[in-house]
C-alpha cells in the first residue's frame, strides 16, 4: 500500500507518478491520518494538480475538516476558488464548518451570495443543516424563503433537510406543513417524519405515517433507519404486537444479525413491552453486541422491577471483558439501590473513580440517589460539592437528599441556592421540597413556594397539587388543602391525603364523605384509603360504618393486611366492641406492637385489667418487643385497677429496657399513685423530675386530689394547670367543687370569676346519632330538622 510505504520512508516507486488524477482522489479519500492527507496534499502541489483541481482541493478540504484543521480548508479554498465560478467549492466550505462543528456565523454563505455565486441545490441543505445544528432559527427562515423564491422548494433533498431544521429547532407544526407540501417524497422523508413523531411524543402519528410509507404509490420499504425508528416507539407504548410484526419483517429482509443497532432496539422494545425472556432471547441470538446492547437487556430488567436479573447481566457483561460506560454505571446504580446493596454500590463507585469517569453527570446524579436513599446524606454532598458540572437533576437529587433524610432546613435552603446558581425550580423540586415544608409546619414558606408554582405555571401537574395538599393539611391547615384539591386533578392519592387528614380532626365525617365521593367517582380505595376511613370510624364510635367497611375490605381481601387490621383493632375496641376487636386479633398472623398494644389499651378502658395485664405477659412471649406506648397501656390498667407494685414494677422494667419515661408514663404513675392515696409520694414524684411536667402530670395529680379531698396539693396542681392551659374550663371547675365540698366558698368564687376573667368557656355538649347511613351531629337543644315525624315512626318499626 502507498500510505505504508510512505510511513516506512521509503521513496515512492515510478509507478506512483503514472497514477492517474482519479486515483488520487481515491488516496487522499482513503487517508486516515492528518499527516497522510498532508502527504497527498503535498504530492498534488509537486505534480501540479494544485491549485487547478477542483474536485481534488474539495477532497482535501473535507478530510482537514475530518481532522480539525479548518486553517488548512481555508487555505486551500482561497487558493482554488479564483479557478472556479460554480457553487461547488463554497459548499464545500460550508460543509467541511459543518463537519468540524465550527459556527462561522454563515460567514461563508453570505460572502458567497455578495461574491454574486449563485447557490445551487446541494448548498440549501449544506446551509440549513448548519442552521439546524446550532439552532439559528431565524436565519433558517430566511434560507427558506431563498429557497421557496428560487424554486428548489420542490427538490427532495431540500425538502428533506427543511423538514430536519423545523423538527430538530422544535417547530413540529411547521416539519409537518413542509412534509405535506413536498410534491416529491423518497425514503429519507418518511424515516425523518417517522423519527421526528416519535422525538416529539406523536407515537401513534408515527406508526400511521408507517402505514402511509409502505401504502405508497412508489412502495417504499422500510430500510434500516425505519426500524430503527419505529421499534422504540413500540418500546414507548409498550405495542408488543407491532414490535413482533417489525422483528419478523426485519427477520424476513435480512436485517436482523447483520445490524447491532437492530438487536439493540429489539432488545429494548421486548424488554419495555414486558416480556424479558424475548429481550434475553433477542440479547443471546446477537452475533455483535456492544455496550449498548448489554445496557438495553439491563434496562428492559430493571424497567419491570427484576433487580436481581438486571444486577446478573451486569455481572456476565464484566465478565465478558466489556467496559461500562456512563450509561451503565447510571443505570446500574439504581438497581443496587433497589437491592439494597450499598457495598456493591461503592464498589461500582471506585470503579469510576478508577476509570475517571466519576465526575460524569449522569453517574454523579445516580451516586447522590444511591448514596440518599441508603442514608448516608454526607457523602451525598460530598459528590455534589465535587461535581463540575451540574443539571436541574444534580440540584433535585440533593434536595430529595436531604428531604429523605429529615435534614428539612438544609431541603429548603438548596432551593434557595439553587435558583441562585441560575437553576430553574421545576416539579421534581417541588415535590421534593413541599413535604419538607410539610414536616416542619413552615406554612408561610410552603405558600412562597405555592405562589412561585402558580407564576411558573405548574399548578395543573398532578403531582405538584398533591404535594401541595399534603403540606398544607401536615401544617394543620385543611380548608387551603381541600382548596388545593377542590380546583385540582384528583387521583387516589389526592383523596388519600385528605380522608387522612380529617379522620385525625374532629371533622370526621368529612373524611368519611370524602371515601364515598372517592368510589362513587370510580376510584378504587387502597390500605391508605381504608385506613383513614376506618380512623374516622373510630373516633365517631360509628360502629355500623365500620362493619360496612370491614366487609368491604374482606371482598377486596385487603382485611389480612397488618396495618389495616390494627386499623380495624383500634375500630373496635373505641367503639366498646372488645368481642370483635378479639377475633379481628386472632386471625393477625404476624402481629406486631401496634396489635398488642391496641388490645391491651382496649381491654384495660373497659375494665378487664387482669386481661389487659396478661397479655402484656403474653406479649413477651410471644417475642415481640416492647415500646412506649405498651408501657402506657399497662400502667393506665394498673392505675384504673389499684395494682401499686405491678406499676412499680413494670415501670422500673421500661427503664431497665432503655426505654426512656415521657410525660405520659409520669401522667399514669402519678395517678397511679394518687388514686391508691399516696398523695405525698405522687408529689414527690413529680417534684423530682428532669423534665417540666406537662398538662397530664398536673391534671393526673388534681384528680387524684380531687378524689381524697387534699386541697393543698390540688390548689398546687391547678396553678401549675392555669399557667399550661388558662382557657381550659375543666380545670378551673374541679378546683371551684374542691373548694365548695371543703366549705371554702370565697376561694371557690374565686376560682368561678377567675374563669370568668379569663374567658375559658365550658364546651357545649355534642351527641351523634346514625340514622339510616348518616351520621348526624347535634349540640344540646338543638334538633334535626330534615327529620319529621313520619320518619322517626317508620325508623321506630
Amino acid at each position: 500500500m502507498i500510505f505504508h510505504s510512505l510511513l516506512l520512508n521509503k521513496p515512492f516507486s515510478s509507478t506512483i507518478h503514472t497514477h492517474t488524477h482519479s486515483n488520487l482522489l481515491k488516496l487522499c479519500n482513503l487517508s486516515n491520518t492528518l499527516f497522510q492527507t498532508k502527504q497527498v496534499h503535498a504530492f498534488a502541489l509537486i505534480h501540479g494538480f494544485l491549485p487547478h483541481s477542483i474536485s481534488l482541493c474539495a477532497s482535501l478540504i473535507l478530510q482537514y475538516a475530518t481532522f480539525g484543521n479548518l486553517t488548512a480548508s481555508l487555505l486551500l479554498f482561497q487558493r482554488t476558488s479564483l479557478h472556479s465560478r460554480s457553487a461547488f467549492l463554497w459548499n464545500t466550505l460550508i460543509r467541511a464548518n459543518s463537519i468540524a462543528r465550527v459556527f462561522d456565523g454563515f460567514h461563508t454563505y453570505n460572502r458567497m451570495v455578495r461574491a454574486g455565486v449563485k447557490p445551487d441545490d446541494h448548498t440549501f441543505p449544506f446551509v440549513l443543516k448548519c442552521c439546524s445544528d446550532f439552532e439559528r432559527v431565524e436565519k433558517g427562515k430566511e434560507v427558506h424563503g431563498v429557497v421557496f423564491k428560487l424554486g428548489f422548494d420542490r427538490d427532495v433533498f431540500v425538502g428533506n433537510t427543511l423538514l430536519m431544521f423545523y423538527g430538530n429547532c422544535g417547530f413540529f407544526a411547521d416539519a409537518m406543513k413542509v412534509f405535506d407540501e413536498m410534491p416529491e417524497r423518497d425514503k429519507v422523508s418518511w424515516n425523518t417524519v417517522i423519527g421526528l413523531c416519535s422525538l416529539n411524543g406523536f407515537y401513534y402519528k408515527a406508526l400511521w405515517f408507517l402505514r402511509e410509507m409502505v401504502a405508497e404509490a412508489s412502495g417504499f420499504k422500510p430500510d434500516l433507519v425505519t426500524v430503527v425508528s419505529v421499534l422504540p416507539i413500540c418500546a414507548e407504548t409498550e405495542d408488543e404486537v407491532m414490535a413482533r410484526l417489525v422483528h419478523c419483517y426485519a427477520l424476513k429482509v435480512g436485517l436482523v444479525g447483520c445490524h447491532v443497532k437492530i438487536g439493540n432496539a429489539l432488545v429494548d422494545a421486548y424488554g419495555k413491552c414486558g416480556n424479558e425472556k424475548a429481550s434475553k432471547r433477542v440479547f443471546d441470538e446477537m452475533d455483535d453486541r456492544n455496550v449498548v446492547s448489554w445496557n438495553a437487556v439491563m434496562t428492559s430488567f430493571s424497567f419491570r422491577g427484576l433487580y436481581k436479573d438486571a444486577f446478573h447481566v451486569f455481572r456476565l457483561m464484566i465478565e465478558a471483558g466489556m467496559l461500562p460506560n456512563s450509561v451503565t454505571v447510571s443505570s446500574m446504580l439504581p438497581v443496587l439501590t433497589e437491592l439494597g446493596l450499598l457495598r456493591l454500590g461503592r464498589e461500582v463507585h471506585g470503579l469510576c473513580l478508577r476509570f475517571g469517569i466519576e465526575s460524569d453527570i449522569f453517574i454523579a446524579n445516580s451516586l447522590i440517589d444511591m448514596y440518599a436513599k441508603s442514608g448516608y446524606s454526607g457523602v451525598a454532598s460530598a459528590v455534589f460539592n465535587k461535581m463540575i458540572d451540574r443539571n436541574t437533576v444534580s440540584w433535585n437529587a440533593m434536595v430529595a437528599n436531604f428531604a429523605q433524610n429529615r435534614l428539612e432546613f438544609a431541603a429548603i435552603e438548596l432551593v434557595r441556592r439553587m435558583q441562585a446558581n441560575g437553576e430553574t425550580p421545576n416539579t421534581v423540586t417541588f415535590t421534593n421540597v413541599l413535604p419538607a415544608c410539610g414536616r416542619l409546619r413552615f406554612l408561610h414558606v410552603g405558600k412562597e413556594i405555592h405562589a412561585k408554582i402558580i407564576r411558573m405555571g405548574w399548578f395543573s401537574d398532578l403531582f405538584v397539587s398533591n404535594a401541595l395538599t399534603d403540606m398544607y393539611s401536615k401544617c394543620g391547615h385543611l380548608h387551603l388543602a381541600r382548596n388545593v384539591f377542590n380546583i385540582s386533578i384528583k387521583d387516589e392519592v389526592s383523596y388519600n391525603m385528605l380522608i387522612m387528614g380529617y379522620s385525625q380532626t374532629s371533622d370526621c365525617l368529612e373524611s368519611l364523605n370524602l371515601f364515598s365521593e372517592m368510589i362513587l367517582s370510580g376510584m378504587v380505595p387502597d390500605i391508605v384509603s381504608f385506613m383513614g376511613a376506618i380512623s374516622a370510624c373510630a373516633n365517631l364510635a360509628s360502629i355500623k360504618q365500620g362493619k360496612e367497611i370491614h366487609g368491604l375490605l374482606v371482598r377486596q381481601h385487603f382485611h389480612t393486611h397488618l396495618f389495616v387490621a390494627n386499623s380495624l383493632l383500634d375500630l373496635y375496641t373505641k367503639c366498646g366492641r372488645i368481642d370483635l376487636a378479639s377475633k379481628v386479633f386472632d386471625s393477625i398472623e404476624y402481629k406486631d406492637t401496634v396489635s398488642w398494644n391496641t388490645m391491651i389499651l382496649g381491654y384495660g378502658m373497659l375494665g378487664e385489667l387482669d386481661t389487659a395485664i396478661n397479655l402484656f405477659e403474653a406479649m413477651k412471649e410471644d417475642g415481640v418487643d416492647y415500646d412506649s406506648v405498651s408501657f402506657i397501656a399497662v400502667l393506665s390498667a394498673c392505675s384504673h385497677g389499684g395494682l401499686i407494685e405491678k406499676g412499680r414494677k413494670y415501670f422500673i422494667m421500661m427503664q431497665d429496657l432503655n426505654i426512656e419515661p415521657t410525660q405520659m408514663h409520669y401522667a399514669c404513675m402519678v395517678d397511679l399513685l394518687g388514686r391508691a392515696g399516696l398523695m405525698e409520694e405522687a408529689a414527690d414524684l413529680i417534684r423530682g423530675l428532669s423534665i417540666e411536667a406537662d398538662a397530664n402530670i398536673w391534671g393526673a395529680m388534681l384528680g387524684a386530689c380531687r378524689i381524697h379531698g387534699n386541697v393543698e396539693l390540688g390548689c398546687w396542681a391547678a396553678e401549675h394547670l392555669f399557667e399550661l392551659k388558662p382557657q381550659h374550663c375543666g380545670y378551673y371547675i374541679l378546683l371551684s367543687n374542691m373548694y365548695a365540698e371543703a366549705e371554702r366558698w370565697d376561694e371557690a368564687n374565686k376560682v368561678r370569676e377567675l374563669m370568668k376573667s379569663r374567658g375559658a368557656k365550658k364546651n357545649p355538649g355534642c351527641s351523634w346519632v346514625q340514622i339510616g347511613d348518616q351520621v348526624h351531629a347535634f349540640l344540646v337543644g338543638e334538633k334535626i330538622e330534615s327529620l319529621d315525624n313520619g320518619f322517626l315512626l317508620s325508623e321506630c318499626c
